[in-house]
């Protein structure tokens, strides 16, 4: 039944904070900085909603697949799949999906931190007023300027390791759940100021067209695999994330209710991303499709010509620092709940081994795209050891993870679980829409954004 099994690491007070938690997992960089370029690249309205149809049709069912397994083992990814394999009667082969997901979260942590350390630098510069008087050139300097400096690419990455460091090791209580309490309500109010500002621009009216009126006829193949692709990765699925902390919620919580919760907001979060970017971008001028760099480069320049650009860039780079926060946090945290149960080390002890880990292999992630720009870890793939490490784990990590997910929680473990879990009758319409879709519909999407990402689409 379940609940029957203990969590050794502690549980969430209640439903709120797992949900706050799962939610922060979710919300991250890829909603405040990969999500308005590619509406930027993709087109608009017409990508949002495929976008939303995605995460309906695959990222809502796995997320819950996801959760029904964490919550049935209570322990790490590796453990909770070795335990309930040995439940289910089931090959110990399993584990090695736990194993894939908390070595995905490692692979992903060590350049995410990277990357959280630049949002760290701007909400520093912008505290500083250092986008004063800024334009094009000064803004590609500043972040060509950043990258290429060894000595503070490793600093902000530490800076950023040393925050996850000290809220993982404080516990689920009084570290993820006391963190995610403050961090998450202080990400909306963030989010809300900078939608309040742009409703009050010239270029909110252009917003809501841009975004809201699909033009289908920009859509192709190529669109619908990149919306698919955004689903899936922006839910943090696949990397053991949210598996552990669906191994710490209550057994009276409802996994559907809270997913549905989770992913409605992670959903809303994204789009009142774009509802606060870009009224700031059309009312400077500038066009919507600036790739990658919309952030970091062309959005210093927007601060420092609109007005309260000062306030509204430290804002936004702060709001930015919190997301890469709350998603840091749980990308640490499966590889840490491992360590502690496999070597009995207190908690403080183990994040500290996997953080000092993480802070090496990210050290070579960031020396890479500077003092190391030249250096190849595989002969066949002309890819630097940061982008090696985002092609490995986002590109062919999540997506097999996600899979084998959907394929676990759906074939393999048997119906009492499953129904046990998720609280839910046999032949009740909630439970076999769940079941088609898991067994059938997601697998097919993630094997669709798997084969895309090898480039065997063209």
């Amino acid at each position: 039944m379940s609940g029957a099994r203990e969590s050794v690491h502690g549980e969430w007070s209640g439903s709120v904070f797992f949900v706050l938690a799962a939610t922060g997992s979710a919300v991250g960089l890829g909603n405040l900085w990969r999500f308005p370029y590619l509406v930027g690249d993709n087109g608009g309205g017409a990508f949002v909603l495929i976008y939303l149809l995605c995460i309906l049709l695959v990222g809502l069912p796995i997320m819950m697949a996801e959760i029904l397994i964490g919550r049935r083992g209570r322990h790490s990814p590796i453990n909770s799949l070795r335990l309930i394999a040995r439940d289910e009667g089931l090959s110990p082969a399993w584990q090695g999906l736990g194993w894939l997901g908390v070595a995905a979260g490692f692979m992903i942590l060590s350049f995410y931190s990277v990357v959280g350390g630049w949002a760290l630098y701007y909400a520093f510069e912008a505290v500083q007023g250092g986008f004063q008087g800024m334009d094009s050139d000064g803004a590609g300097a500043l972040f060509e300027g950043l990258v290429a400096s060894p000595a503070l690419v490793v600093i902000w990455h530490t800076a950023f390791l040393l925050l996850l460091f000290g809220i993982v090791a404080a516990g689920v209580r009084r570290g993820l759940q006391r963190a995610v309490t403050w961090l998450m309500p202080l990400l909306f109010l963030l989010l809300v100021v900078l939608v309040l500002y742009g409703m009050t621009s010239s270029g909110f009216a252009e917003t809501l067209t841009f975004m809201f009126r699909p033009d289908f006829s920009v859509v192709d193949g190529g669109t619908v695999l990149t919306a698919l692709g955004q689903a899936f990765f922006t839910l943090s699925l696949g990397m053991g994330a949210i598996m552990v902390y669906g191994a710490y919620l209550p057994a009276r919580s409802s996994i559907p209710g809270n997913t549905t919760w989770i992913v409605g907001m992670d959903t809303l979060t994204a789009i009142i991303a774009g509802l606060a970017i870009f009224p700031i971008v059309f009312s400077a001028g500038m066009e919507p499709g600036q790739g990658p760099g919309l952030v970091f480069v062309t959005l210093p320049v927007v601060f420092a010509e609109i007005a309260f650009g000062s306030l509204l860039g430290i804002a936004f780079f702060l709001l930015l620092s919190v997301a890469a926060i709350t998603s840091g946090i749980s990308l640490l945290e499966p590889a840490v709940a491992y360590l502690k149960e496999r070597s009995g080390l207190s908690r403080t002890a183990a994040a500290g081994f996997i953080t000092v880990a993480i802070w090496l292999l990210g050290i070579a992630a960031g020396l890479s795209l500077n003092a190391w720009a030249d250096v190849r870890l595989l002969p066949f793939a002309d890819l630097g050891i940061f982008d090696l490490l985002e092609f490995v784990s986002n590109d062919i990590m999540l997506p097999l993870g996600g899979l084998l997910i959907a394929v676990f929680a759906a074939w393999r473990v048997s119906a009492e679980t499953r129904l046990a879990e998720l609280g839910m009758q046999a032949d009740s319409f909630r439970y076999r829409a769940w079941l088609l879709v898991t067994r059938f519909l997601a697998p097919a999407a993630v094997v669709l954004v798997f084969l895309n990402a090898l480039g065997l689409f063209g």
